[in-house]
């Protein structure tokens, strides 16, 4: 008896109609600066993520050392107001100053980086930036050549002698390895930061807050300059290629130009990996330990902790005045450290 099977009366599959997939709209230039956008706003994203992940983490592990730490951070966050107002004293020198902003960009950044916590409006109030209007054509310096290694110890034996030779020339050439690899870096750098000031110029020039005359407008374009200009300092190309897409679309952009927004895109990509790479393994890093040893680590930090607790007391003190604050500057340059 043979069965009717309802399968054998459809199409074979090779007979099937396919849907053949569109290809991506605009030239090879367009699509190849999308997608850099794409992998950087991806990495981007990525190093947000592990930055609140390892603050997270930071913070659980501080909040089992127990009241020690709160304490250290309530100590370094109170200095804070004390330090930003002995710089609107105007009675200090500018290199007190500079040791001024020193110490507080350095109390932002054991905060951040050692507790977890958010210090970021500091550190952007006052770590080193770029000024919008410097300079930034000027050409690589190039280390100097290794001097020529000279002949072995005529005292050691031939066969010595010839090792000694040997490792002298393997030491040039990774000497010349190294000088051209950070040529290289040096090189890409200067680039992405042309393009970066190129960027910059343009944005300044179509948003300036003086080229209108409405109020309204002018405060709109007065916090449109100040993320322009925070974007150009900290060399954030993709925030700047944002803004810059809000009233140029990038179809309407020449592709020579695309092109070179494109490698700058990718050298920010290699900077991004690079950060990821030291946030997960770099001494900023965090993971913290478990166990027995993390009893013993624990007693440890509490140890230290108490310390550093009285130290920053002491400091909050002499800092209340500009003798004290003045005393605390010296002894901190005389002991080489630039922060607490």
């Amino acid at each position: 008896m043979n069965l009717h099977n309802p399968l054998t009366d459809l199409p074979a599959a090779n007979q099937l109609p396919t849907t053949v997939p569109a290809e991506a709209p605009g030239t090879p230039a367009q699509r190849a600066f999308r997608e850099a956008v794409a992998q950087v706003e991806g990495l981007r994203q990525r190093l947000r993520d592990l930055t609140q992940e390892q603050a997270e983490a930071r913070r659980r592990y501080w909040q089992q050392v127990g009241p020690a730490a709160a304490t250290v951070v309530q100590a370094r966050q109170a200095l804070f107001p004390l330090l930003e107002n002995a710089l609107l004293l105007g009675i200090f020198s500018r290199l007190e100053e500079q040791q001024l902003t020193a110490l507080i960009v350095g109390n932002a950044r054991a905060l951040q980086e050692r507790f977890g916590e958010d210090a970021a409006e500091m550190l952007r109030k006052y770590a080193p930036r770029r000024r919008a209007d410097a300079d930034d054509d000027e050409p690589p310096v190039q280390a100097p050549e290794p001097a020529a290694t000279g002949p072995a110890e005529p005292t050691l034996p031939p066969h010595e002698q010839a090792a000694a030779a040997a490792q002298a020339r393997r030491k040039t050439k990774q000497q010349r390895a190294e000088q051209a690899a950070a040529h290289a870096a040096r090189a890409a750098e200067q680039q992405l930061l042309r393009n970066t000031k190129d960027l910059y110029r343009q944005l300044a020039r179509t948003h300036h807050p003086d080229l209108v005359q409405d109020e309204a407008t002018q405060q709109q374009r007065t916090q449109l300059m100040q993320r322009i200009t925070e974007a150009y300092e900290t060399n954030d190309l993709y925030t700047l290629l944002q803004l810059l897409s809000d009233t140029t679309p990038a179809s309407a952009a020449d592709d020579t130009v695309l092109t070179r927004y494109t490698q700058a895109l990718h050298q920010q990509q290699t900077e991004l990996k690079q950060q990821l790479n030291e946030l997960k393994y770099g001494e900023n890093g965090f993971s913290g330990s478990t166990g027995k040893k993390r009893e013993q680590e624990i007693r440890t930090i509490k140890r230290h902790l108490r310390a550093e607790a009285d130290y920053l007391l002491h400091v909050t003190q002499l800092v209340r005045e500009p003798a004290g604050l003045r005393q605390l500057l010296r002894e901190l340059a005389a002991e080489g450290h630039h922060t607490l």
